[in-house]
């Protein structure tokens, strides 16, 4: 499991953070849309085992401009923590933090504006989800989300909160993350004002891995985390954030490959 010392991230970048915008298909199958108007959240139940067939499975799935309420006081500091926020990939629902402690989610989001990526696992001290009976995990390939076809072995897998978000090509890097954080706007940008300070999501050259909270698998692509802005060209530093985009294709437990069905 991987442990990573936050706290210089906070006492430097959240200040910085706070004057900026962080952001942050190529399948021959048309996305399934779900917009920002479409997750929802309900109070939890029991927590049930996997379902052999989902309606999800074997699609590919886009969301929009995810977002929550913020969960954090207008007036706090910029460096005020945020709670984090679950999402099941299994139904395409944003969950609250009523279902923390259940198997009902298995994308959470948290630290940093919410923009590192973790699992549901039940086990892990470290995890969100702690002491429930999810048995998920997450892990990064550097490779083209199409060119992802195999499901990597369990080992691969890691289990703690907030584990992937900043890459190293980019300031602050926490290892090989789903996004480049472009300081000065000259990584990625022209140098300009307006440049600096931008979150790049690297799409093309990073997919995301999810072992989900019932033991299906999901590859993500994260697209973005600007509003209705999905392509780098429209990424500014006071373009309207954090608006996730993702697109993801869910397969059942057992399963040795991703595949989408028409």
């Amino acid at each position: 499991m991987k442990t990573t010392n936050y706290n210089w991230i906070y006492t430097i970048i959240i200040a910085i953070f706070g004057f900026m915008v962080v952001a942050g298909c190529s399948e021959e199958d048309d996305p399934v849309p779900i917009t920002d108007d479409d997750p929802k959240t309900e109070e939890p139940g029991p927590e049930e085992p996997g379902d052999e067939e989902g309606d999800l499975f074997y699609q590919l799935i886009r969301i929009e401009n995810l977002a929550v309420d913020g969960s954090v006081d207008p007036n706090a500091p910029p460096e005020a923590p945020r709670a984090a926020f679950f999402f099941s990939l299994e139904d395409s629902t944003l969950r609250s933090e009523l279902y923390q402690k259940t198997n009902k989610w298995d994308l959470a989001f948290g630290n940093i504006y919410n923009s590192f990526l973790s699992g549901n696992n039940g086990d892990d001290k470290d995890n969100y989800g702690y002491g429930a009976n999810g048995v998920g995990g997450i892990c990064i390939l550097e490779q083209n989300f199409d060119d992802v076809t195999a499901i990597p072995p369990p080992e691969k897998f890691q289990t703690g909160r907030d584990e992937i978000g900043t890459d190293d090509l980019g300031f602050f890097g926490s290892g090989i993350g789903w996004y480049l954080y472009d300081f000065g706007g000259d990584i990625k940008g022209d140098g300009s004002y307006e440049k600096a300070h931008v979150a790049y999501a690297l799409a093309d050259t990073r997919t995301i891995i999810i072992r989900t909270a019932k033991g299906n698998f999901a590859k993500i692509k994260m697209i973005s985390c600007y509003k209705d802005a999905f392509t780098p060209e429209e990424w500014f530093r006071n373009t309207p954030h954090m608006y996730f985009t993702f697109e993801y294709v869910l397969v059942p437990a057992g399963s040795t490959e991703f595949e989408t069905r028409s």
